[in-house]
């Protein structure tokens, strides 16, 4: 982690959002990678898989329901897409008001919310970040 509190530390994960998560799942498994398990996520509309990496993750992403944040994402790209990048942190609202003190724009209320891992996030506008969103998740 860094030195200080509201800094950004190491990449947690890339996240892909998927057509198929068993397709894709396998896909990674035949690359010889560990793959979890589907995991809903209801808060956040999405399921999830995680491919480890050993030294950081891909996050497969799918729409859980119709009123999925990232189902319009999938109808626009429906052969699949990375979707955003999640940076780690030590203290999530000292990221973000650093964030916001920069300039960059949060995502939904500014409070953050439990992310797949249990842990807190809050996403950063793409606009900001020439185009790339970007999840901060505190470590």
């Amino acid at each position: 982690m860094s030195e200080s509190d509201d800094t950004l530390g190491a990449l947690n994960h890339v996240a892909i959002v998927v057509p198929d998560l068993a397709v894709a799942s396998a896909k990674y498994r035949g690359l010889g990678a560990t793959v979890s398990e589907p995991v809903g996520i209801p808060d956040h509309g999405v399921t999830t898989v995680f491919v480890d990496l050993g030294n950081t993750k891909i996050e497969l992403l799918h729409p859980l329901g119709e009123d999925s944040p990232i189902a319009n994402f999938l109808a626009k790209n429906p052969a699949g897409a990375m979707h955003h990048i999640c940076i780690e942190v030590a203290d999530i609202l000292a990221a973000r008001d650093r964030a916001v003190a920069g300039g960059a724009r949060i995502l939904g209320d500014v409070e953050p919310k439990i992310g797949a891992h249990g842990k807190p996030v809050l996403f950063l506008h793409p606009k900001d970040f020439a185009g790339t969103l970007i999840e901060l998740e505190q470590a």
